[in-house]
């Protein structure tokens, strides 16, 4: 993809090198079309490649092809013994004409490949990863995005131990083969990168519907699993039906092939897997029932089975030219999966979701050692730049994009980059470029988000002359230097702006969309004839932080008459981080207007449960710590406890009554529906926190009587932080009850890591002992390791076992799947945002990641950068 060279953190290592953007050339070599042969088998599977390669361009250089722990049986050109040499891990061949047909045979063993990357193992199925660099794990070839090949398959395997065998496209033929076995042969008709293969052979049993597009062609629809598992599918089949419709309806995108294949496998490094006509999923977003999963489970599933159909044209249809574009289709897909949801239930909800994302996950990232833009200048490890900023702030991008061009350009956009992309890779700059001439906006100075790294800061503050009838609004925007940018240049923000008259409630004119672009300025507003409070970043209109000078009656009164639903809750979420704060510090503080503000939220007609739940629900503490220029993880626990008591003292008539009324049965999963059992579960919490030995109980009976996981798992959220014999019985029921449903058990492991007790670590070193525990599977490992990691007052406790565990973790996997350990350093890498004694303590442990020998490139490049 690009010229290496040796990275200034490690030069004595010459496989950790540097990829950079600058240095991206066209490949030397294409590969119009692939013809692969598999003998499956779990122990050693042969891959026979047949590539058809043509010289891009007027140069003499042999062709290079990518490879990862794989050994050459054979190596012909046109046919004949070849040239060949290996030059560390990538095979050289010497091909003299400017076409040929190069053939390669390789032997691998999936059963041994924990890293979960290229052909592997799992529950008894053989499939595969690719992306972003899994396919040189299965063949040679050049593995980048921007080689594009229309791929012909044949894969025999024992029928009876795999009696299904998928990959991409449409089945050709199939047949019978001596010693019981079996073969089929498929073809993919699309040009497609090589990380968008994907193969699976397995006894599995599919949940088969159909599906009419708009042009009136039938595709057949299949999910995958094993054949107990089948009745836990139809949500997922549901979604699929409805993102098929959808993304016809919003942006004319029709499915091309005659067939759509999805398989669940339950070992996953990631959610799921957009590879063309074959999507292989992560069995924790498809299976599920209201026995086994929560509403957000049920949620979750349907934003990510849109997310990955929608890829179809984001993505595969249109691909990226190279990993540091990556953006281009994870964030326009979360952008398009955000979309999805929003018309699928509450829309005022889903914003709130989405945001809440972007400041637990990608805020954090902003602030620290490894913050990045969204297009990243260069990466040692390509798998460490799925993140929050590639997924989550893309998305917002796209989002600002949106705004400011309005619906009809926007859609205009997007037609056109399809159009003239389609069967391309393509940049971010193609996007950019696709909405302005199909608009004729111009939207250069926008791009600066694609390469400036950091959250701006944004200050407001409104000024009003009631003689004069006018109102101005002063802002600033400052954005902290970020590694490798220690100057910033102002951002392109815009900012939906409206003014709430401070004693009708009432908006004051219609609402402004505010292009701000400067380090200050000032905006009037005429024939403003009552005191007016700003509304301001309504529906989040910009990924930034809101420094606004309003009091608590002015949140108070915005929080109850706010005529945007988001900056209602917005208002609300201010109220309590003023007081956070304030309390941390030991300051004296008013609730009052907090719980005037709640009262009246709870009583309101015009707010559906979901977003009444959102508004009263305090901002955890890894929120309330990145507000403060210094982390005190003990005084914000603190804190937070105390102000949610005094709130549940003073509501708890409002609080007993909407825990006492009888929620929906978990079969209803209608907005209405989920919105009353999480706001029902939200008063749990609070009562618990007034009356721990009520709240205990009430918990209890509520477990007992559970007829669906979102009530029992709400339950269980609130007996996990106390003590009480309520506590053990639950947890030990439902361990009991749910011992053979992995996915159920990953929430037993996951609960328990997040629990508010002093005695947490305790709990986490010994379910890290668990027979039932494996740091072999992602999600079990991310249930117990990473939400411990993100458990802010039990992780960062006094004395820094939390680090120490945490670390041990990391290395002990990385023998296994350097990817997976990658991804929990981060959460070490914050130490700066920490006193004197902590910051050490996470340094140290950073210090033994790094000087771990044979460490991986994943690990090495997260835990330098951090200690950077």
């Amino acid at each position: 993809m690009a010229d290496v060279r040796m990275t200034a953190e490690n030069p004595q290592n010459p496989t950790h090198q540097e990829i950079r953007r600058l240095d991206y050339r066209p490949p030397d070599w294409l590969v119009p079309e692939v013809e692969l042969d598999f003998d499956l088998d779990p122990e050693s599977t042969t891959v026979r490649a047949r590539l058809h390669v043509r010289r891009n361009g007027d140069h003499d250089r042999p062709l290079r092809l990518d490879g990862d722990g794989l050994t050459p049986v054979t190596v012909k050109v046109d046919g004949m013994d070849a040239q060949w040499q290996l030059d560390g891990a990538a095979l050289v061949v010497v091909v003299p004409a400017g076409e040929a047909v190069v053939e390669t045979e390789v032997r691998i063993d999936p059963a041994a490949n924990t890293q979960l990357m290229g052909l592997y193992a799992s529950g008894g199925m053989l499939c595969t990863q690719c992306e972003a660099e899994g396919f040189r794990r299965i063949t040679f070839f050049p593995d980048r995005p921007d080689v594009l090949s229309k791929y012909r398959v044949r894969m025999a395997a024992d029928r009876q131990r795999f009696p299904v065998l998928l990959t991409n496209g449409n089945p050709l033929r199939s047949g019978e083969a001596e010693g019981g076995r079996h073969w089929a042969e498929w073809e993919d008709p699309f040009l497609k990168p090589c990380y968008l293969f994907a193969l699976v052979a397995g006894d599995l049993k599919a949940n088969s519907d159909s599906f009419t597009t708009m042009s009136g062609r039938k595709v057949a629809l299949n999910i995958w699993v094993r054949e107990a598992d089948l009745p836990r599918t139809a949500h997922a089949m549901a979604a699929l039906k409805a993102s098929m419709r959808w993304d016809e309806e919003v942006y004319g995108r029709e499915y091309d092939l005659d067939l759509f294949n999805i398989v669940a496998v339950s070992d996953f490094n990631m959610g799921a897997m957009e590879n063309k006509g074959l999507n292989i999923f992560n069995t924790a977003y498809i299976l599920a029932d209201p026995d086994t999963a929560t509403d957000a489970d049920f949620d979750n599933i349907a934003r990510v089975v849109a997310h990955e159909y929608f890829h179809n044209w984001s993505g595969n249809r249109v691909t990226c030219r190279d990993w540091f574009q990556l953006s281009l289709k994870e964030g326009f897909t979360v952008f398009r999966d955000q979309g999805f949801s929003a018309d699928m239930g509450s829309a005022a909800v889903q914003r709130i979701d989405d945001v809440k994302v972007l400041r637990a996950a990608q805020f954090p990232e902003d602030q620290g050692p490894l913050a990045h833009p969204v297009r990243p200048d260069g990466y040692l490890e390509i798998s460490n730049f799925y993140t929050a900023t590639i997924y989550n702030k893309g998305a917002e991008l796209i989002r600002m994009l949106r705004t400011v061009l309005g619906a009809d350009k926007f859609r205009a956009g997007t037609d056109l980059y399809f159009e003239r992309h389609d069967g391309e890779v393509a940049t971010c700059d193609d996007f950019v470029r696709a909405l302005e001439d199909a608009s004729g906006v111009d939207l250069s100075a926008f791009k600066i988000w694609y390469g400036q790294a950091g959250t701006p800061l944004v200050g407001a503050r409104l000024d009003h002359d009631l003689a004069s009838g006018r109102a101005t609004l002063h802002l600033t925007q400052t954005v902290k230097p970020t590694p490798g940018q220690p100057v910033k240049a102002p951002m392109p923000i815009p900012l939906r702006t409206a003014l709430i008259g401070a004693d009708s409630g009432a908006q004051i004119g219609e609402e402004q969309l505010i292009i701000f672009d400067r380090p200050e300025q000032s905006i009037a507003f005429d024939d403003v004839r009552e005191r007016p409070l700003l509304s301001i970043n309504r529906g989040f209109s910009a990924p930034v932080v809101m420094a606004v000078d309003r009091d608590g009656d002015a949140l108070e009164r915005l929080a109850q008459s706010d005529t945007d639903p988001f900056a209602r809750y917005e208002a609300m979420q201010e109220l309590m981080l003023q007081l956070l704060i304030a309390g941390s510090r030991g300051e004296p503080t008013d609730s009052a207007p907090l719980i005037r503000a709640m009262a009246e939220t709870l009583k309101s007609n015009s707010l559906d449960p979901a977003l009444k739940a959102d508004a009263i629900m305090l901002p955890t503490e890894a929120v309330i710590g990145d507000r403060m220029e210094q982390v005190d993880p003990d005084a914000i626990h603190a804190a937070r406890e105390s102000l949610r008591a005094d709130l549940a003292i003073a509501l708890r008539t409002d609080l007993l009554a909407l825990h006492a009324a009888s929620a929906p049965g978990g079969s209803d999963l209608s907005p209405e529906a989920k919105g009353a059992r999480k706001l029902r579960n939200g008063a749990l919490s609070y009562l618990a926190a007034a009356d721990s030995a009520d709240g205990a109980r009430r918990a209890k009976q509520q477990f007992d009587s559970a007829d669906n996981m979102t009530a029992r798992q709400g339950a269980l959220a609130v007996l996990v932080s106390l003590d009480s014999e309520e506590r053990e019985q639950a947890l030990g029921s439902f361990y009991t009850r749910f011992e053979a449903e992995p996915l159920v058990i990953d929430k037993w492991f996951a609960l328990q890591a997040m629990a508010q007790r002093p005695e947490t670590l305790d709990d986490v070193e010994r379910l890290a002992r668990h027979p039932a525990f494996t740091i072999a599977n992602p999600n079990r490992l991310r249930a117990l390791v990473g939400t411990f990691s993100a458990n802010q007052w039990a992780f960062h406790a006094a004395g820094g076992r939390g680090y120490r565990f945490l670390a041990d973790m990391i290395l002990a996997v990385d023998k296994l799947n350097p990817q997976m350990a990658a991804r929990f350093i981060p959460q070490l890498g914050r130490w700066r945002r920490f006193d004197e004694q902590r910051q050490a303590l996470m340094r140290a442990q950073l210090e033994r990641i790094v000087g771990t020998p044979g460490l991986s490139k994943d690990a090495f490049e997260q835990a330098s950068k951090s200690l950077g």
